[in-house]
Order: structure tokens, then sequence, then C-alpha cells
């Protein structure tokens, strides 16, 4: 007889398990919660890539649904059956996507139902789309608990949703400040990078290539760049990832006639060292949440340009860990490069201050610190809610 796994469980609910900052987010925290205080599954209702391999623990299961497009209301018999056969503790959803997943949860019997916002879709920037607001709604009575990964989604859940103060735990992002550091010399080639720090000033981006995150922007930004400055040839601009928009990228850097100063190499694993080899670190997203990337670029102690949208504001300290820019605004974009690339000096000093305000309040451990002790105190509750009935009836 097979011996019953005494761990609680958690069913991680995500879209896609792909490379993302939410996704990446999971990795980190299912690696650093205490192998003997929980057990894991992630489940994808469309799929599981090989990005699954950043997992580290053995002992994880993963699942994917293969779910078509549209709503989900066909994949309900699934799920529930999948979470009667899990039993699972808790199911913590996350974002839009996965959140209709509560319901065949609360069918299944699963007590504890969580569920993350970790940032907004390009078809609700500013979280003003009815029909997403009238969706979040209808499940509000699904969910146990809410995650809300900045101050900005916090207020967005309490107020236009209607979520009750109490039932909402702020939680940010947490980033591995012994992986992610500072280069001993501050200065780290990049593997396969034909760029030298000692000649060039490094622009850089990781992340998806896809239009909430706005790469075109940044493309257009540094082609003015180059061509704003005398000295501009020494500008050169690293845009790790891949997605729909690289094509429109390609297209605006060989049309300004700069695609031989940029570096796209697509996807990479080697993200710490990419952080360490640049100057500056652009994120000139038209929304965001708690952006991963960031926190890794100020814990490599590089200074950060990013749009004033979600939860940037609540990362990049203005004027003294970076420069915040109003989104959609390319000048603004550029002159914040500019500003940098004239004077390395305040680059250097401001990619100091970002790796002390990382160590000070984004650290991976306050961020597990924090989700455990979430997870420990909803199991908590409703066992002591459930036994109080039981004890009644």
């Amino acid at each position: 007889m097979t011996a019953v796994d005494p761990r609680p469980c958690i069913a991680h609910v995500v879209y896609r398990f792909d490379v993302g900052g939410l996704e990446n987010g999971v990795v980190n925290l299912v690696n650093r919660l205490p192998p003997e205080s929980y057990r894991h599954v992630i489940v994808a209702l469309t799929e599981v890539t090989d990005f699954r391999h950043r997992v580290v623990r053995d002992d994880v299961r993963f699942i994917e649904l293969r779910k078509s497009p549209g709503h989900g209301y066909r994949l309900f018999p699934k799920l529930h059956r999948l979470f009667r056969e899990l039993a699972p503790d808790i199911v913590h959803t996350r974002n839009l996507a996965a959140l209709e997943a509560t319901i065949p949860a609360l069918a299944a019997g699963v007590s504890v139902r969580i569920h993350g916002e970790h940032g907004r879709d390009v078809g609700d920037l500013d979280g003003t789309n009815r029909r997403y607001r009238l969706v979040r709604r209808l499940y509000r009575p699904f969910v146990t608990k809410y995650v809300a990964l900045s101050k900005d989604l916090e207020r967005y859940l309490e107020g236009p949703i209607g979520v009750p103060p109490k039932r909402i735990d702020q939680i940010y992002n947490g980033v591995d400040t012994e992986i992610f550091t500072p280069a001993p010399d501050m200065r780290a080639p990049i593997e396969g990078c034909p760029f030298d720090r000692s000649g060039h000033f490094l622009v850089g981006t990781v992340g998806r290539m896809q239009a909430v995150k706005n790469p075109v922007a940044l493309a257009r930004a540094f082609a003015r760049a180059v061509k704003s400055r005398t000295r501009g040839h020494n500008l050169r601009l690293v845009m790790v990832g891949d997605g729909p928009q690289r094509g429109d990228v390609e297209s605006v850097l060989a049309d300004a006639g700069v695609r031989d100063l940029a570096w796209l190499p697509g996807e990479r694993s080697d993200i710490p060292a990419v952080m360490r080899g640049l100057d500056c670190f652009v994120l000139p997203s038209l929304a965001e949440g708690i952006s991963n990337t960031v926190l890794e670029a100020m814990a490599s102690g590089v200074p950060v340009v990013a749009t004033r949208v979600g939860g940037n504001p609540e990362l990049v300290d203005d004027e003294s860990t970076g420069r915040l820019v109003p989104s959609g605004s390319d000048d603004a974009l550029m002159a914040a490069i500019l500003r940098y690339f004239d004077d390395p000096v305040a680059a250097r000093r401001h990619g100091g201050a970002a790796r002390s305000a990382v160590v000070r309040r984004f650290s991976l451990d306050r961020m597990v610190q924090d989700y455990r002790a979430l997870y420990d105190t909803t199991r908590k509750h409703r066992h002591c809610s459930a036994a109080r009935a039981d004890a009644s009836v």
C-alpha cells in the first residue's frame, strides 16, 4: 500500500506555465517554501512548457489541461474531477484567466481558495474594463482570500471590485539577492553579446515581447537616442526575450538604421549574468503589477528607467534608485536613458541605492515568509470554522 503524504497540498492554477514574471514568482515560491511544510501541484489550464525545469524540487507534479480559447466552463467537470482526486488543502489561482477555477474548487470541497492579482492585461490597462470588473465581482463569493501584489492592485480590489479589506493580503514579489548581485568590479561581459561595456553603454531589458510590455517603444526611444548625440554610437541595446512583437521591434531598429547596434538573442536562461552586464535597465510597460525584472535589475545594482504605471512607483524611487517616465512617451523614455548615458556616475549611484532598497524591502525570504503565513493562517482559520460548525450540529 502506498503511504499517504501527510503534508498539506497547494494546487497552483495558472493559465499557461511558461516564461513570465507571474510564473517566475510561482517557481520562486515553490522552490523556497520548506519541503516539509507543503507539497505542490502546478495546474496549467493550457500547457506546461520547458519552463517547468526551473522548479528544482523533484516532488512537484505538473498537469496541463489543454484548454481551448474562450470561457472555461467546459473545463469545469475536468477541474472538478481533478480537485477531487488531488484533494488539495488550498487552491491558489492567479490572474483573471485562472479565476474561473475557483468554482470547481469549491464544488470539489476545497475549503481555502486564494486568488492572486499580479498585473493588468493589455485590454484593461487602467482597470476600467467593465467586463473584467463584472467577472471579478461575480467570482468574488468563491474566493476565500485575495493577494494583491501591489498597493495599486489592492486599491483596485477594494474599490471597483468591492472586496472587503480583511479579505486582501498585499504581498510584494521578492528577488533572490544572492543570485542577483552586482558584478564585483562593475564590469561583467554577457556571454555571446557582441558589445563590450568597456567601450559601450548597454541599455537593456528582459521579458516577453508582447503588447502590454511595449518593447517597440524602447526600440524607438533607443533609435532616437543614438541619433541625438554626436557620440551616440557608443550606445548599445540589449533586448532579451521573445514574443509576438519581436518582428515589430526588428523593423523599427532596421528602418532607423540602428539594427547593428542592438542585440536580440531571444530567451536566455542566464538572466542574472545579463542583468550584471547592463548599465541601465528599461521597462516601458503600458501596465504592470510588481515587476520581477525590475527587482532583479535593482538587486544587480543597475539603475532602472520605468514607466509610471501600476506597481512601478512602489519599486522605483524616482531620482534615487532610477527614473520614472510617463507611459507612452518615447521622448520621455529617450530623455531618461540619455541622462544616464551622459552621467554614468549618477547611473552607478542610483544602481547602488537600488541594490540597498531591494535588500531592505524586497528579499525573497520575506516574500516566502509572507506567503507561508497566509497559507498557514487561512488553513487554520478554515479548520477552526469547520470544527465549530461540526460542534453546533
